[in-house]
């Protein structure tokens, strides 16, 4: 039975709120893969990308990057909660590995073996914890942001990476997706780029309905990334 239970940590002394989901009729510690939330925060979407990997025989744990409680509910919102951390990614590099150190010491864990995936903003952190060296197996990057840190990469990266992109995102445009790949091949990673054709951002969000904007669900690739990630799961950890 998969059961849920909400974690209460810290970060720079204000609190943070992430949401375990894990099968209780599982014994012992399991492998687990850290959720990162798009821009607008922890949300149904997110938990529901967790539930999902749970199914697949795995923990799931939805990071809070903002702070406890913290939504954007409009665009103006999300980017006022985003924009602090994408603006500095040393803040949010040092957020995410202390998220990691958090997870790590949880009971059921498998610090051993851990992996991260995550959506939009979310898919730029899932990078930014490879490019950081954080005790992470494989990270997957989901209509993430291929924007590089401007912070030193541990090289050779050790985790195995893999990224799922609309061809047609406006937010990572093709030239944004070679740069993607020559970073991470200078970086000694084992990458992969998954590219799909008439495909725009948030291709996952089956919310997204906005194809004059750049973003549009797509149930063609979302299940093409879906499968994809299922098999680099099984592969990483």
């Amino acid at each position: 039975m998969t059961a849920t239970r909400l974690i209460d940590y810290a970060h720079d002394g204000k609190p943070h709120q992430g949401l375990l989901v894990r099968d209780e009729a599982r014994a012992g510690a399991a492998p687990t893969v850290l959720v990162l939330h798009d821009w607008s925060g922890r949300s149904e979407s997110q938990e529901g990308f967790a539930h999902r990997v749970a199914a697949l025989g795995y923990n799931a744990f939805c990071v809070d990057l903002y702070g406890k409680g913290l939504v954007g509910q409009t665009p103006e919102e999300c980017q006022t909660l985003m924009n602090p951390l994408a603006g500095d990614r040393a803040k949010l590099r040092a957020r995410l590995l202390e998220t990691v150190d958090v997870v790590t010491a949880l009971p059921k864990v498998d610090a051993a073996r851990m992996a991260a995936i995550g959506f939009c903003f979310g898919g730029l952190c899932a990078l930014d914890l490879a490019r950081a060296g954080a005790a992470v197996k494989g990270v997957a990057s989901f209509h993430g942001l291929f924007l590089t840190a401007g912070l030193p990469s541990v090289t050779p990266i050790a985790a195995k990476v893999i990224a799922y992109h609309g061809w047609d995102d406006p937010m990572a445009k093709p030239e944004d997706a070679v740069a993607f790949a020559a970073e991470f091949t200078d970086a000694g990673a084992d990458w992969q780029l998954h590219a799909f054709g008439d495909t725009k951002h948030a291709f996952m969000n089956e919310g997204a309905d906005a194809p004059a904007m750049g973003l549009k669900y797509s149930a063609r690739a979302a299940g093409r990334a879906w499968d994809g990630l299922t098999r680099f799961l099984a592969e990483v950890l």
